[in-house]
């Protein structure tokens, strides 16, 4: 199946954005075990399970990692990338944005660096397969 690049940039957009709230399902579940407050949500922070607290912290470091990661999507697309890397970044991209938030859930460190490692090396293709492409 040949997918253009150009719809592989717009899907994975969609699904970085998916992404930054999917670990927030497992703080609402952490929410939900442990009273929530709706009068006080975030002052119950320190009655969550550990889980549902670096759930909390996945989910803030998602919102880095979408403006950074969109912002190179976004220079792939309107450049008109059209490189095999650029889709291998794309993909590579989410299942690594995706494996970091379970490993900092599940806690294990190692794994959730190494992620966190290939997602910036994916956003750091696309910003340097945009210049390149418009260098030339």
């Amino acid at each position: 199946m040949n997918i253009p690049v150009n719809l592989i940039l717009l899907c994975s957009i969609i699904g970085a954005v998916v992404l930054t709230y999917a670990p927030f399902l497992v703080v609402a579940w952490g929410r939900f075990k442990a009273g929530y407050d709706q009068s006080a949500p975030r002052a119950m922070f320190e009655q969550l399970p550990d889980y549902a607290k670096r759930a909390t912290w996945a989910h803030q470091n998602s919102f880095e990692a979408l403006t950074i990661y969109g912002l190179a999507a976004l220079m792939a697309y309107a450049t008109g990338v059209e490189s095999a890397w650029a889709k291998i970044a794309a993909i590579a991209w989410m299942v690594a944005r995706l494996l970091y938030s379970v490993f900092y859930i599940i806690n294990i460190p190692l794994g959730r660096s190494l992620m966190f490692a290939i997602g910036s090396l994916c956003g750091w293709t696309l910003f340097g397969l945009s210049i390149l492409k418009v260098m030339n």
